[in-house]
């Protein structure tokens, strides 16, 4: 960089600190799910839709995040998404009072909006500031504060969300239409004071952002960036790449099985588990997002030995394995087993991201919206565990994680296989 290192610090800890942030938000929707299908008397399948909600969000932002970034720079994409964040978290406030799921739904799909533009902002400009040759270390070690964001959220979520009251079937059918309404409103309120001050930090920062001087690629495009390539041709120019397609691919079946197994975590644990409470459970989910962090630290480190595509070929290998035990064994047993799939789900989706857009040049950008739109495997396939588990219960829903480790782990293999000369990061020019 041509900057000073000292002016670039403060912009560099703010850039980071969102991984932090969108953490904390995705992983409310964890004990979100539980909650609001205690609160509104869901299925399986309708709690999954605040993932799906969350994620389409990101699956219809990602490319307009994209187009801003071209014409606007780094800053203003990050401005706008973390102003829409914090708008889509003051929104829980008024759909606690009115005591409509959808409208919980909705907030949840403007907070994804916002977090679109801050993922597909921050994840290519973590990539392209410093050497390329460590590119996907460098994301894994700033993604590595996105498991202290999420463990923040389900504390939170825990103490101060779920409120440890759960009345039985039959002391549901005896309670009055009064005494039901009541319960209703105490649960669903539960859920305004945590999102006032998730929109009160968002905000408080984005004012930080707009007051920081950042380094000249984050604030404008770089020259040529606007004409270089209009969007239609970036598009169909990466239609013809195979190896970013099978990313794409790869990255819409790990959100899958990332969201997939932390939505249901709870669910399985109080199944598996009888007698179990939810704020025992969500414990586990607690366990499963610190081996998260420690997996995200390890698998760095690791990287500086071993090839970071296959050491994720490795981790889906045991994953699959672990997912077939929570799913066919159950339990304790299982419920560890699934707890321990977080330990190596830790470097997919940086490795993913940052092996995906190797040798793309100026079409870094576009690639970038499109990986973050891959996301929606986060709504796609959490609904999907939500009909099996409908229809079967919820041990066998774990199956669904165990077909995207298989596709993760095949996209590492054939990317270990690629030529070495197309292996080496994306050019610094890229941005």
């Amino acid at each position: 960089m041509n900057h000073k290192s000292g002016t670039a610090l403060a912009p560099l800890v703010l850039i980071v600190t969102l991984f932090f942030l969108w953490g904390v938000a995705n992983n409310l929707n964890d004990v979100l799910m539980p909650h609001l299908r205690k609160a509104f008397f869901l299925s399986d399948f309708q709690s999954s839709l605040v993932q799906s909600a969350f994620y389409l969000g990101y699956f219809f932002l990602a490319l307009p995040a994209g187009w801003v970034i071209q014409r606007y720079g780094y800053k203003v994409t990050v401005l706008i998404g973390l102003m829409t964040f914090g708008i889509g978290a003051l929104m829980f406030y008024p759909a606690a009072e009115l005591l409509q799921y959808g409208w919980f739904l909705t907030a949840l799909f403007v907070i994804a909006a916002g977090l679109a533009f801050l993922e597909t902002s921050a994840n290519p400009l973590i990539t392209v500031l410093g050497d390329p040759a460590r590119a996907e270390q460098r994301l894994n070690l700033a993604q590595a504060f996105n498991p202290l964001g999420a463990i923040t959220g389900v504390l939170v979520g825990r103490e101060f969300i779920l409120s440890g009251v759960e009345p039985t079937q039959a002391e549901l059918a005896a309670m009055s239409q009064a005494q039901l309404t009541a319960f209703q409103t105490a649960e669903a309120q539960s859920v305004q004071t945590p999102y006032l001050i998730v929109a009160a930090v968002v905000l408080s920062w984005a004012a930080l952002v707009a007051i920081t001087k950042f380094p000249s690629q984050a604030q404008a495009p770089a020259p040529g960036d606007l004409n270089q390539l209009s969007m239609r041709h970036s598009i169909a120019a990466l239609a013809s790449r195979g190896h970013f397609i099978f990313g794409v691919v790869a990255q819409f079946f790990y959100v899958g099985a990332q969201v997939g197994v932390w939505s249901f975590m709870i669910r399985y644990a109080q199944a598996e588990v009888p007698g179990m409470g939810e704020k025992t459970a969500a414990s586990y989910l607690t366990a499963s997002l610190v081996c998260f962090m420690i997996g995200r630290f390890v698998g760095t480190a690791l990287m500086s030995r071993f090839s970071p595509t296959r050491l994720m070929a490795s981790f889906a290998a045991i994953n699959i394995c672990l997912t077939l035990i929570a799913a066919f064994v159950g339990g304790p047993s299982g419920l560890y087993a699934l707890v321990a799939t977080s330990l190596f789900m830790s470097i997919m989706f940086p490795t993913i991201f940052a092996n995906s857009l190797r040798e793309l040049g100026p079409l870094t950008k576009t690639a970038s919206s499109f990986l973050v739109m891959a996301i929606i495997g986060g709504a796609v396939l959490t609904a999907v565990m939500g009909v099996v588990s409908d229809v079967s219960a919820i041990n066998y829903a774990i199956l669904v994680p165990t077909l995207c480790f298989v596709v993760i782990g095949w996209f590492a293999w054939s990317a270990g296989r690629l030529p070495a000369p197309a292996l080496q990061p994306m050019p610094a020019t890229a941005h």
